[in-house]
């Protein structure tokens, strides 16, 4: 019986999200997870225990003491760009949280490393797994909606506990900056943006986005950490019908001019096929569906919202 060639990893940063990564990582049968990485000693103590691997307070101890392929980084944004270029030197694959790192010279240089490496080096755009932005993709492509013309994307919530390195841009609207170039297979060439704190001190906690794109199209983000509930939801019109999707429910609604089609689907965790695909591409050497480059675009973008609400005037974007 042949053996199952497997992807050794461990994942640094075991707070909020890291420990969903923990937990998928442990599920996933082309993985063997080996090892827990977090600053707080009591947490990755506890968290090794449960899934029996081994707890470390400093990754550069756990690169020395331990043999493994990838890492998982899952720390604050601030300190992404640190870890990812520990990892990367010591010759480990990554897969790197959202929004890649603190700044756009940061993200190029995460990228230049990996690739002089020849090392895999993902973002996590989770959003691209989820199985209703597959589907309507797939819907797109197909023609299902004739022409696509805009596309409008709401991502808001309450105030999340577990934010306070970077605003509602780099951490939220960032899902959507993604998704627009993926939908619309183009870069946008300018961007204007209004955005401000009412309840952050040091960061905006509201934005509204408009992306115009080379061929016509437009994208319209709405982000905020003020709204009481949670909304994610994206709707692209084109010129015979319109799509919606929920990415919570990942319910699909495709809308034409005499008809409503609410088709059914099983719910898949979106997490669990992110993870999988980065196993699967570093073991079998396959390229992945979220590029260290598309991680750098999607900060430039971010950035130039920011700088466009500072400066309330249009921003070109050459990407």
């Amino acid at each position: 019986m042949v053996k199952m060639k497997k992807l050794r990893i461990a994942v640094i940063g075991a707070g909020f999200w890291g420990k969903n990564h923990i937990r998928v990582l442990s599920e996933l049968q082309q993985a063997e997870l080996v090892a827990v990485c977090d600053v707080n000693k009591q947490r990755a103590t506890a968290i090794a225990e449960k899934y029996g691997i081994k707890p470390y307070t400093s990754s550069r101890e756990l690169y020395k003491k331990e043999s493994f392929d990838a890492v998982s980084i899952c720390v604050w944004s601030t300190e992404l760009f640190k870890e990812s270029m520990e990892a990367l030197n010591a010759g480990k694959h990554v897969f790197v949280e959202k929004p890649m790192a603190s700044r756009v010279e940061e993200a190029e240089k995460m990228l230049e490393t990996a690739e002089s490496a020849g090392l895999h080096l993902t973002v996590g755009f989770i959003e691209r797994f989820n199985p209703a932005v597959v589907r309507l993709k797939k819907a797109i492509d197909e023609g299902e909606i004739g022409q696509p013309v805009s596309a409008t994307g709401k991502r808001v919530s309450k105030w999340p506990e577990r934010i306070g390195d970077v605003g509602v841009v780099k951490d939220t609207a960032i899902h959507d900056i993604d998704l627009m170039r993926y939908i619309f297979e183009e870069d946008p060439v300018s961007v204007y943006a209004r955005a401000g704190s009412l309840r952050h001190r040091r960061f905006e906690d509201y934005a509204q986005v408009m992306l115009a794109f080379p061929s016509g199209k437009s994208a319209f983000l709405e982000a905020n950490w003020l709204t009481p509930y949670k909304v994610r939801r994206l709707t692209v019109t084109g010129s015979e019908a319109i799509i919606t999707i929920d990415y919570i429910t990942q319910k699909i609604t495709i809308e034409t001019s005499n008809k409503t089609l609410i088709p059914r689907y099983e719910w898949k965790e979106p997490l669990k096929l992110e993870l999988q695909h980065f196993v699967e591409s570093v073991l079998n050497k396959n390229n992945l569906i979220v590029t260290g480059l598309d991680g750098v675009k999607a900060l430039k973008i971010a950035e130039a919202i920011l700088e466009s609400a500072e400066k309330n005037r249009l921003i070109e974007l050459s990407l």
